[in-house]
């Protein structure tokens, strides 16, 4: 039977290729799969005093491969530089100073975490192993002299977190989270970090002290949750606080704590405009003597106004003499977080020379008031008032102080109202009074300054203004 010319022609390639491939694997048989490998140099004394502290360590591999370079002392102990990391084929570099994975001496105690250590002085075998995908694994070997590498570690002694629990929110209560670092050693790198569930860092500040940065002794690090620069804090939820510290030479120590957030966030109020179509609705009423608070105490309060629409849209308001000037405004916690204030309550009636502290009511850092100036008042916002009245308020204990602060909860309104009797004209009449939402050793908002301006004009009760 005669064979097809095709079937010929094929058979011949494939004999031709055949061919080729055994006679390359004859003339060049497969490469090593580690080509080199070795120091630049016999010995290193990595003490940072910038002669031989450093050495060179070159590889190159015809096969993708997982490598492993350690190094084993005299008394038979081994240290990993490099331990199971995937390599491509290719040639490769690296500089060694002596430091490898974090290791304990016998009978060692430390603070924290030794993550990279100096290997102790010696003659020390090492060995670079590569493991491929297929086929036979390789290795190389030499000796490498360490000397003069004695080294104390960058030990941090005290890493202390407080409080534990904290709620950026800026009310003035657990905002901020002060950690304590010592070294027993100068560094050259000392950071402190959050570390969120998914491995994301967030950096914590070293607060500006006389100690310079990395110089052995106490730091002090501050967190607010960033939230001082205008941003978010953190989700709430338990996350991990990490110190490390390490020296000129690389050697690295970690420390760790636990942190808590809860209630964290950036709050968010403002004066909202009244149903009858002004911000603040004013309105004059007389005085009467049982409103009358002093710092022995509070007198009455005053009944939430109703009967101030017909003041709405006037331009003046006059007031006689020893009458008071009342207002009513509405707070709106449009946020997510709850905003502390403190008092005195809404209907508190202040006479003109008073301040808030006259009553005994201290300004509060974080706290949050609504606050009447007028042109000549003496200082900013002196007339202060609670947010909220106290059945509008959420009452909760601080543990750690035992104090009991108020809240308005959020996505919540309230009426905030009171009085001022005013006793004199002074040089200006009129003068211009207004509302503002102040938050207590923060800040009073550009849109929350001023709002409800209105003139008013002080006469005395026969009719007769009091024009200065």
């Amino acid at each position: 039977m005669r064979i097809p010319v095709a079937v010929t022609l094929a058979a011949a390639a494939a004999g031709v290729i055949l061919v080729f491939i055994v006679g390359g694997l004859i003339v060049r048989p497969p490469l090593p799969l580690i080509l080199a490998a070795g120091f630049d140099r016999a010995a290193i004394s990595p003490n940072a005093d910038g002669e031989d502290d450093i050495a060179v360590f070159s590889y190159s591999l015809s096969r993708p491969a997982v490598i492993s370079l350690s190094l084993t002392s005299d008394a038979g102990r081994t240290f990993y530089f490099r331990q199971d990391q995937p390599r491509a084929d290719d040639d490769y570099t690296v500089l060694f100073s002596g430091v490898v994975d974090g290791f304990l001496q016998e009978g060692e105690a430390v603070y924290g975490e030794i993550e990279r250590r100096l290997i102790p002085n010696g003659t020390y075998a090492w060995r670079l192993e590569a493991k491929p995908d297929a086929g036979e694994p390789a290795a190389a070997s030499g000796e490498l002299l360490v000397k003069a590498g004695d080294t104390p570690l960058p030990i941090i002694s005290e890493f202390q977190i407080a409080p534990d629990v904290f709620s950026p929110n800026q009310d003035g209560v657990a905002d901020r989270v002060s950690i304590n670092v010592y070294l027993e050693k100068d560094v050259e790198r000392l950071d402190v970090y959050l570390e969120g569930p998914d491995g994301s860092r967030i950096p914590i500040s070293a607060r500006v002290e006389e100690r310079q940065y990395g110089q052995a002794g106490r730091h002090r690090f501050d967190y607010e949750g960033g939230i001082d620069l205008g941003v978010d804090p953190p989700p709430d939820g338990s996350y991990r606080v990490v110190g490390q510290a390490q020296d000129s030479v690389g050697q690295r120590m970690r420390r760790e704590g636990q942190l808590t957030i809860e209630v964290g966030g950036k709050p968010y109020a403002e004066i909202k405009p009244q149903a009858i179509g002004v911000d603040v609705a004013f309105a004059v009423q007389p005085f009467a003597e049982r409103y009358l608070s002093t710092a022995a105490g509070l007198g009455d309060l005053l009944p939430l106004p109703v009967d101030s629409a017909a003041l709405a849209d006037s331009q003046q308001i006059t007031v006689p003499l020893d009458h008071m000037l009342v207002f009513r405004l509405t707070v709106d916690n449009y946020g997510d977080v709850p905003i502390r204030t403190s008092g005195p309550p809404p209907g508190t009636v202040y006479r003109q020379d008073q301040l808030a502290g006259s009553l005994g009511m201290f300004d509060e850092s974080g706290a949050w008031r609504v606050g009447i100036q007028c042109e000549t008042s003496m200082g900013s916002f002196p007339y202060r008032w609670a947010i909220a009245a106290d059945e509008d308020l959420l009452a909760v204990e601080d543990e750690a102080s035992g104090n009991t602060y108020h809240y308005l909860p959020p996505q919540t309104r309230a009426q905030v109202w009171g009085g001022i009797q005013f006793t004199e004209a002074k040089a200006r009449n009129p003068q211009n009074c207004w509302a503002g939402l102040i938050h207590e050793d923060v800040a009073i908002s550009l849109r929350n300054n001023h709002v409800g301006l209105r003139s008013i004009m002080i006469v005395n009760p026969a009719g007769a203004d009091q024009n200065g």
